[in-house]
């Protein structure tokens, strides 16, 4: 055999090796990935739900205004609602912002692990 084929074959050896090796890590990084997306979603989640508004208030305020309307027999409503502050907004801008970030990292989690 002549140096060059010994040389493409110890190299296909090496290579092989070293490229299964990284894809094993690889495989495990991305399973850890999943697992913390789904963690840290699921979490985000719960405080998303914590942090909608009562819509028994507002039902409740539509109801007594109703009532009243009919008790006094006046035909114009006038309804008048509460603007929420920016703060509220903000937080749950940035709590559906990192719900959606991390529902992309574990969908290219999961793409990575099928390719």
């Amino acid at each position: 055999k002549d140096p060059l084929s010994k040389f493409w074959t110890a190299y296909k050896k090496f290579s092989g090796e070293y490229d299964t090796n990284m894809l094993e890590r690889c495989d495990s990084s991305m399973d850890n990935m999943l697992i913390f997306a789904g963690l840290f979603a699921a979490v985000n989640t719960a405080f998303i739900i914590a942090m909608q508004p009562n819509s028994g208030d507002t039902t409740n305020a539509l109801l007594q205004q109703l009532i009243q309307i009919t008790a006094n027999n006046s035909s114009a409503a006038q309804i008048t609602f509460n603007s929420p502050t920016p703060t509220p907004v903000w937080s749950q801008g940035l709590a559906y912002a990192s719900l959606a970030l991390s529902l992309i990292a574990a969908f290219g989690a999961v793409l990575g692990k099928q390719w």
